[in-house]
C-alpha cells in the first residue's frame, strides 16, 4: 500500500485498503477557523442540538486566523463565536486573538497595522501554528476547514480540507467517509542550487501535471532529495498539493520529522505517542515522476492559476506593482530569513509587505541578529512594511483594510499559495507565485526577475 494508503487502512480499522475504496475513517484531530468554523458550528448545533457535546474536546483544535486584524465588524464577531463556542464546550485547544475568555474581540485601526493587537493565546496562521503547537503528529488523520490543510502531510500524517458539512459530522462522531484517493508518486533527487527554493520545486511539479492534474489524488513524495529538504521546506511543498487539486499530500518519515514532532510535543504538552507509517516497496501508484533538484531553476507561476509555470529568468518584462511575503506557505521563519540574505544592504524599489505566519516567528525575527543588526530591523531598513500582527493577511484577500490587501488593478509577486482572480483583493489583480528569493530580487528589481542575478556574496 502507499503511505495515504497505509493511514487510512489504519484509521479505518483494516488490514489494507485500495484507491477507489469507501470506508468509514476516525479522526484525530479536527481543525477549524474564524472563517469557517461559524458554518461548522452551525452544522453541528443543527444536527446534533443545540446541546450536544464535540466527540472530543481534546481532539478539536480551534484556530482563529483569516479575517482578524480588520476592524469589520461581521469577521470580529466571527471571533467571538468561536469562543463562546469553546466556553460552552470545554474545548481545550483554542488559540483566542485575545486573553479574556469572556471578552469580545476589536480590532482598532486607530493603532494602525504595524503594531501588535493580540494576547498571549493568539498562534497565528492555522497550518503553520498546527505543527508548532504539537498538533501534527505522523500516522495520525487531520481534517480541517481550510484547503491547505493538506500542509501537514510533511510530518507523514494525512491530511486534508474538508468543508462546513463534513466537519460538523465530524465535530459530532469524529468520524468521516472517505473514498481512497488514488497516489501519485514524485521522486525528488539530488540538492537544490543556490537561490533555488522548495516553493520552486512544487511550481515545477504543478506546471507538470496541470493545476487539476492531481484532482482527488494523494502526491506522495519519495527520494534521496528528500533527506536535503528542511520540515519548512517539507512544509511548502506539502502545503500546495492541493493547487494540483489533490486530496493530500504526503512524506516518508524520517529522522527530522521525529525531532521536530518530539520537540513540539513536549514544549507544549501536547499528546506525545505516535506511529508513523514505512514505505512499501511493493506500493502501486497511478503516476510517476523523478524531479533532479539540482536542474531546477526559480520558477514563477503567472496569472491566472499555480499551473501558469514560467522560469523566472523568462519574465525580465512584468514589471511589478508589489511585493508580499507571508502565509502558510511563505510565511516561516526560513523564509524570511532567505528573504532577508537578498534584502540585507539593499533597498526595495516597489511596495513590498511582510507577514510573519505566527507570533513566535515575529519574535524570532525580532530576536534573531546578523551581524549585530535585528533581522527585522534588517528588513524594515530595505524598506519592507513588516507587521507584527501575525495570520493569513491578504494571502486571501479579506475586507479592504486588510493589510497588503490589493484593492486596484495591480501586479504582485508572492510567496502565497494562490493567485486566482481576486485571491488577494481586487477582481482584475495579477499574483505572480515565487519563492521568498524570487520575491526579493524581484522586490528589489521592480520587476520579475531571476533572483540568482543578485545572488548575495
Amino acid at each position: 500500500m502507499t503511505l495515504t494508503e497505509k493511514l487510512l487502512a489504519r484509521a479505518a480499522g483494516k488490514a489494507e485498503v485500495r484507491a477507489g475504496e469507501n470506508v468509514w475513517v476516525k479522526a484525530d484531530v479536527l481543525m477549524t477557523h474564524d472563517v469557517c468554523g461559524p458554518g461548522t458550528i452551525g452544522v453541528f448545533q443543527r444536527e446534533f442540538g443545540a446541546q450536544a457535546k464535540v466527540w472530543d474536546k481534546d481532539r478539536v483544535v480551534i484556530i482563529p486566523d483569516h479575517y482578524i486584524f480588520t476592524a469589520d465588524s461581521k469577521s470580529n464577531r466571527n471571533v467571538d463565536i468561536l469562543r463562546e463556542f469553546v466556553r460552552q464546550q470545554g474545548i481545550t485547544y483554542f488559540y483566542d486573538v485575545i486573553d479574556d475568555p469572556n471578552g469580545m474581540w476589536r480590532f482598532d485601526l486607530a493603532q494602525g497595522a504595524l503594531k501588535r493587537q493580540y494576547g498571549s493565546q493568539y498562534a497565528g496562521v492555522c497550518h503553520t501554528a498546527l505543527p508548532q503547537k504539537g498538533h501534527t503528529r505522523p500516522g495520525e488523520v487531520l481534517f480541517g476547514t481550510d484547503s491547505h490543510t493538506c500542509m501537514a502531510g510533511a510530518f507523514n500524517e494525512f491530511a486534508t480540507g474538508i468543508g462546513n458539512t463534513d466537519a460538523g459530522f465530524v465535530m459530532g462522531t469524529g468520524r468521516l467517509l472517505l473514498k481512497v484517493p488514488e497516489t501519485m508518486l514524485f521522486r525528488l533527487e539530488g540538492k537544490l542550487q543556490p537561490g533555488v527554493m522548495a516553493k520552486d520545486i512544487i511550481l515545477h511539479i504543478i506546471g507538470e501535471i496541470g493545476f487539476d492534474g492531481a484532482t482527488y489524488r494523494a502526491l506522495q513524495f519519495e527520494g534521496s532529495g528528500i533527506a536535503t529538504l528542511s520540515v519548512d521546506d517539507r512544509m511548502t511543498v506539502a502545503n500546495m498539493a492541493i493547487e494540483a487539486g489533490g486530496k493530500n499530500g504526503i512524506f516518508p518519515f524520517d529522522a527530522r520529522t521525529a525531532e521536530y514532532v518530539e520537540a513540539r510535543t513536549r514544549l507544549n504538552g501536547t499528546r506525545q505517542s505516535y506511529e508513523p507509517v514505512e514505505l512499501d516497496p511493493d506500493q502501486k501508484v497511478v503516476y510517476e515522476l523523478t524531479v533532479d533538484l539540482a536542474r531546477l531553476e526559480p520558477t514563477v507561476a503567472c496569472h491566472p492559476d499555480p499551473g501558469q509555470r514560467k522560469l523566472a529568468k523568462e519574465l525580465g518584462d512584468v514589471q511589478l506593482d508589489r511585493a508580499y511575503i507571508g502565509s502558510c506557505t511563505g510565511g516561516k521563519t526560513s523564509d524570511f530569513v532567505e528573504f532577508a540574505r537578498w534584502l540585507r544592504g539593499r533597498r526595495v524599489s516597489i511596495d513590498t509587505f511582510g507577514v510573519p505566519a505566527t507570533p513566535e516567528i515575529v519574535h524570532e525575527l525580532q530576536t534573531t541578529r546578523w551581524g549585530g543588526e535585528r533581522l527585522w530591523d534588517l528588513l524594515v531598513a530595505a524598506g519592507v512594511q513588516m507587521t507584527e500582527n501575525a495570520g493569513c493577511a491578504a494571502c486571501l484577500g479579506g475586507p479592504v483594510d486588510t493589510f497588503g490587501r490589493m484593492n486596484a488593478p495591480l501586479k504582485c509577486i508572492s510567496a502565497t499559495n494562490r493567485n486566482f482572480p481576486g485571491r488577494m483583493g481586487h477582481k482584475d489583480s495579477q499574483v505572480f507565485l515565487a519563492s521568498p528569493a524570487t520575491v526579493a530580487a524581484s522586490a528589489l528589481a521592480g520587476r520579475i526577475v531571476d533572483p540568482r542575478e543578485y545572488l548575495p556574496s
